[in-house]
């Protein structure tokens, strides 16, 4: 998975990139009555123009991304100076109040989220294979404290399930994976697109403590 996704970069396949601001995130965060200037963490966040919004809107960003190309365009696309340094594995980019930490989603640990207060998945869960989506919901249940809230945008497909990424995640799926270590809140379901593509927008409150489960 790695090694497609990079090359996936490198070839500028990313259809999967929005040249808009998700229009999601634009009318369920407000909902989510997050205070300012609460950290949002956004795990495999690409060069997503949805960072920007949520800064705007006067968040902290903490992004993950593992393709350095993603990063390196991102902030050549964004206003202000960029500074760079390491933090562990992970190489950092600063660019205003938007930091991309390059590297491996699942080498990023709690002592470096202790800032994080709420999260925004609009393209990681669907961008991993089925083998790895557990791993990754109890990953990010570990990074954020109790009470965190964030926005998951799943996605499903009506034929060539299989095919990805992006891979059909159903609302099932999505229930049983983060069901342990949040309270689901389906807000919306798409109709499918002409490619046979719908979304599921879901809101996640983390539990409280010694509700973990992997």
């Amino acid at each position: 998975m790695p090694n497609e996704w990079l090359d996936r970069w490198r070839e500028g396949r990313i259809g999967f990139h929005r040249e808009t601001v998700h229009p999601a995130l634009e009318r369920y965060w407000p909902t989510l009555e997050i205070d300012t200037p609460g950290k949002v963490l956004v795990p495999l966040c690409g060069k997503s123009l949805d960072m920007r919004w949520l800064a705007d809107r006067g968040h902290p960003v903490l992004g993950i991304e593992l393709a350095r190309q993603a990063v390196e365009q991102f902030v050549a696309e964004g206003p202000g100076d960029v500074s760079r340094y390491r933090h562990g594995v992970f190489e950092v980019y600063r660019q205003a109040s938007i930091e991309v930490w390059c590297g491996d989603f699942f080498h990023f640990h709690i002592d470096q989220a202790l800032e994080i207060q709420a999260f925004y998945d609009r393209a990681a869960l669907i961008a991993l294979p089925p083998a790895t989506r557990q791993r990754y919901a109890f990953h990010l249940a570990q990074l954020l404290p109790p009470g965190a809230r964030g926005l998951l945008i799943s996605l499903t497909r009506e034929r060539d399930i299989e095919k990805g990424p992006p891979y059909s995640v159903a609302a099932e799926e999505v229930e049983r994976l983060f069901a342990p270590n949040f309270e689901l809140t389906q807000l919306a379901v798409s109709s499918p697109d002409e490619a046979g593509l719908a979304e599921q927008v879901w809101r996640l409150v983390r539990r409280g403590p010694g509700r973990w489960r992997a």
